[in-house]
């Protein structure tokens, strides 16, 4: 519900606090006083495109803050939650215009871009302005209107699901069978290459493994040569080795150390060096004796390296992928091996994908054509109300073919009426005039006030071209709307005016330099005077008064 608005310097307005109350709220005031501008103010706070023609003359820019009460809304709260934006029972959404035409929008104190605004806007409240009873022409929002009539969301949610479903296994069955020429030559192709690649059998790491012996097999004379002078060196030579001279330097020291104890650290070091030499001498034989020197498997082994390096090639992939490889091009043939099999399968499972949604999308004609009947007749009602005393209304539905159906079922929806006796059952948009629209619109709204998410409802003038008894009704019609929700209506009529829970009245004021609209909620006895006004104009008159009162007083 919408609680407080600010504005400052918007439009004529230099600064404005609003405070708004539950049930039916009109807002009416003078010709040219400003009557919207509340509304529009609230339409930019939730996302309406802005530019700096709304700031003030003057001002550097316009601020706009609106305050909602969201502890029973629940789907606010959710997408407050999603956002990372709540704070409480309560939302605070502002935007700021500059002169230039840049605006700034924030929701509960977090900037967010304007379609944030809009997003958050569309579950708070709902602007219904001169025009918008248009929309009740338009074939998908009578179906819209009748899914809500009959709240059946699982259901439409199921058939949804169904026709997705379906859709996707026809695209996968015509992505498959428009495929199946590339299939096979593919196929031809992927079982030379595996026959191939089986011939050869490459084994996980063997490249790397085969260039290691490779490496060693290559060299093995200079490792051995190698290895034995290092013997030589180390610990062999009889002419003098490593070992013994690390001996006789260890046994000089060892006597120095006596004498000079700072000798002690490096005769330990020698000590630790002859056991490196001896061990690693041990080591150096062990080695030269495991070292072989094998032409044949040699031989056998540039001979398999050649054909790996060939086939890498062939393939165009990196040496040490062969074996990956040849797993991946085996399990593309065995996919394709499957992929009629997949047909199959498909032809299957899209016949019963197929039935799946004919069944969901039956049980939702049928709970359309229950719902179609009973919304037929509380429209006819409240149209008799409204004084559409002789006209009749119907919601009409076919049911289409499988090939024309879509997401939302198989239904073609269409409102009918007849305004006049003897005249048959139109569709709206050849019969009704705008006024009449109007009215079935209002009836509408009320009728599904229940099921509308949206608390807050605002009428900006939607009594436009009507009088009379009809207002009368249009009136009582707005304020039973109000007693399940939030209803703001700007009104030029006596009649709509009087059945507000509250009503506000909009003036405007000069000084003959600046001009400024103002808005303040009417008291009782201001009340009747302003219900006068609108009925005698200017010149009130004793009988206007007495009229205003009557009305104040019939509910």
């Amino acid at each position: 519900m919408l609680t407080h608005l600010h504005i400052s310097n918007f439009a004529i307005v230099r600064a404005l606090e609003i405070e708004w109350q539950p049930g039916m709220t009109t807002i009416t005031g003078e010709t040219g006083a400003g009557k919207s501008i509340s509304l529009d103010a609230l339409a930019l706070c939730l996302g309406e495109r802005a530019d700096g023609f709304v700031v003030r003359p003057g001002a550097d820019k316009a601020d706009l803050v609106a305050t909602f009460d969201i502890s029973k809304l629940p789907a606010a709260q959710q997408w407050l939650a999603q956002q990372d934006l709540a704070m409480g029972q309560e939302c605070i959404v502002r935007r700021v215009v500059g002169s230039e035409g840049r605006s700034r929008g924030y929701i509960n104190g977090v900037q967010v871009p304007a379609q944030q605004l809009k997003s958050l806007g569309q579950l708070l409240l709902s602007i219904h302005g001169q025009h918008a009873h248009q929309l009740l022409l338009k074939s998908e929002h009578q179906r819209q209107l009748l899914d809500a009539f009959a709240d059946h969301p699982t259901l439409l949610q199921a058939v949804k699901q169904h026709w997705k479903d379906w859709q996707q296994l026809k695209q996968e069955y015509q992505q498959l069978l428009t495929s199946q020429q590339q299939r096979e030559a593919q196929r031809q192709l992927l079982e030379y290459q595996v026959a191939e690649l089986d011939q050869f059998a490459p084994q996980q790491d063997e490249f790397a493994e085969l260039e290691t012996e490779h490496q060693r097999l290559s060299h093995s004379a200079g490792l051995i040569a190698a290895s034995q002078q290092g013997l030589e060196l180390l610990t062999e030579c009889e002419e003098g080795n490593a070992l013994s001279l690390l001996k006789q330097a260890s046994y000089l020291l060892g006597d120095a150390s006596q004498i000079d104890h700072k000798l002690c650290g490096i005769e330990q070091m020698l000590q630790e060096a002859l056991v490196q030499v001896e061990e690693a001498s041990r080591e150096l034989r062990r080695y030269g004796e495991k070292v072989e020197v094998d032409p044949e498997r040699l031989n056998d082994i540039d001979e398999r390296l050649s054909q790996w390096l060939t086939l890498s090639r062939k393939h165009q992939i990196p040496n040490d992928q062969l074996f990956l490889h040849h797993q991946h091009l085996a399990q593309q043939l065995q996919q394709l091996a499957g992929d009629d099999d997949r047909l199959a399968e498909l032809e299957l499972a899209i016949a019963q994908a197929a039935r799946n949604y004919s069944e969901a999308a039956d049980k939702l004609s049928q709970e359309r054509q229950q719902a179609a009947l009973e919304l037929s007749h509380k429209i006819e009602r409240s149209m008799a109300e409204l004084s559409m005393h002789n006209a009749r209304f119907e919601i009409m539905l076919q049911q289409l073919p499988l090939d024309k159906a879509n997401a939302l079922g198989c239904d073609h929806i269409e409102f009918m009426v007849s305004t006049n006796p003897g005249q048959p059952l139109q569709p709206m948009h050849k019969v009704a005039s705008g006024g009449e629209l109007s009215r079935i619109s209002l009836a509408v709204q009320v009728i599904l006030a229940d099921k509308v998410t949206t608390p807050t409802l605002i009428f900006d003038e939607v009594d436009v071209g009507i009088s009379g008894p009809v207002a009368a009704g249009v009136g009582r019609l707005l304020r039973q709307l109000g007693a399940s929700t939030q209803v703001i209506c700007v009104t030029h009529l006596p009649q709509v005016a009087s059945q507000g829970h509250q009503q506000m009245f909009v003036e405007k004021y000069t000084d003959g330099v600046h001009t400024e609209t103002r808005m303040r909620t009417l008291q009782d006895d201001e009340r009747v005077q302003e219900i006068a006004r609108l009925l005698a104009g200017e010149n009130v008159s004793a009988s206007a008064i007495a009229n205003a009162r009557e009305l104040l007083c019939t509910p």
